[in-house]
């Protein structure tokens, strides 16, 4: 097959010509310019009952192995995240046996991971604070002892109870204070998760940052650094140089995570660069790979030229809705063939429709990110077919 079918908004077929795999190669040491981790998704069983409200199956065999995919290509996995629908379908009990599971194939094979930890586990919607503090410290203990790092996600929880900026300070502190190794914080914008705008206590991201960056300063021992997931990449960048030596920027800003990763070129300290902890390098990832690679080896001209064509892609997968892009995630990980068939727990899988998806063939088809484009061309198609679309 060496076209491409897609479907416009209007309902009208056309073809492209299908471009061949990029021919990315995976390192054979590991990437040393940036650290980057992939926020990585579930995959359900596709006979199971993953419909809305129903606890997640999962399919543990094809999960796990896009984890070692990831590893596979020298990127760090992020687990247990927004990506891997906690909030949005993965219950508590399927997010314990996740970050039990994955932090056991990351040991087995020196994997490098980080996985979620939140108050999401307690069925009341209002809680205080001093109850927020103990259920992320449960949670936190969790995945200690099941030997991961933490990402010290942000809690609908703590968005609901919290007064003022120094409730979030004492809930930060206290948590961080029963922390076995430093954690990596998450500020995580209304766009991905309505229910936390004015996290960090003010709508305005300029005074939010003064409170964020407050809590670092005092848990500098604590705080490996910060994930952001604004989309505004001037707010990233503002913070990134109030952040002291010994924490990092991880960029979350799945619109303009290429320039924010390359940074500046006359500089490469932290303050000058984001890392990455992204959901779009689960849909990217040996583009990622490849891209870090380059920057590795002082080649960026070469690291835009990979990485550069992914971002229109990401920006499709992350449009508004913007907390639906795990819908795009999954759905190029089913045309890769990581998963035996594009189904995703809580029945996500119908959150975006047809010519939503075909912008995403389309551009994955231009960026270089069909893995095997044979069978993601062949795979499209019978999807199209069975949606009554014919060439």
């Amino acid at each position: 097959m060496s076209e491409l079918l897609l479907l416009s908004a209007d309902g009208q077929a056309s073809r492209v010509p299908l471009a061949p795999a990029s021919g990315f190669t995976r390192p054979s040491t590991p990437l040393v310019s940036r650290v980057a981790y992939a926020a990585a998704h579930v995959i359900p069983k596709p006979w199971a009952d993953n419909v809305p409200g129903a606890p997640a199956d999962l399919d543990w065999d094809a999960t796990l192995a896009f984890r070692h995919h990831l590893w596979s290509w020298g990127l760090g996995v992020a687990d247990a995240m927004d990506t891997a629908q906690r909030n949005m379908g993965l219950d508590p009990a399927a997010t314990r046996e996740l970050i039990t599971r994955s932090a056991a194939e990351a040991h087995s094979v020196g994997g490098s991971l980080v996985v979620g930890v939140n108050t999401d586990h307690v069925d009341d919607e209002i809680i205080s604070l001093g109850a927020v503090i103990d259920a992320y410290t449960e949670q936190l203990h969790f995945a200690e002892n099941a030997g991961a790092r933490v990402v010290l996600m942000a809690s609908r929880h703590l968005a609901r109870a919290a007064q003022n900026a120094e409730d979030y300070r004492r809930v930060y502190r206290e948590v961080l204070a029963k922390a076995g190794a430093p954690a990596i914080l998450h500020w995580l914008g209304e766009a991905f998760d309505p229910s936390l705008a004015g996290y960090f206590g003010s709508t305005d991201v300029a005074t939010a940052s003064d409170t964020v960056a407050a809590i670092i300063d005092e848990n500098q021992s604590r705080v490996a650094g910060i994930k952001m997931s604004l989309l505004d990449a001037a707010a990233e960048i503002a913070l990134r140089f109030r952040l002291p030596e010994s924490a990092s920027m991880f960029t979350g800003d799945d619109f303009n995570y290429v320039g924010l990763i390359a940074g500046e070129a006359t500089d490469h300290s932290a303050a000058h660069h984001s890392d990455a902890l992204l959901g779009a390098f689960a849909a990217v990832g040996p583009n990622a790979s490849a891209a870090i690679q380059a920057l590795d080896a002082g080649d960026l001209d070469g690291y835009h030229r990979i990485l550069g064509p992914t971002e229109a892609l990401s920006r499709q997968i992350f449009a508004a809705p913007t907390f639906y892009y795990k819908t795009g995630v999954a759905f190029l990980s089913w045309l890769n063939g990581h998963q035996a068939s594009f189904s995703m727990v809580g029945g996500l899988h119908a959150a975006r429709s047809l010519p939503h998806l075909s912008e995403i063939v389309h551009l994955a088809n231009e960026s270089g990110a069909l893995e095997l484009p044979e069978l993601a061309a062949a795979r499209w198609s019978s999807m199209l077919a069975l949606n009554g679309v014919d060439a």
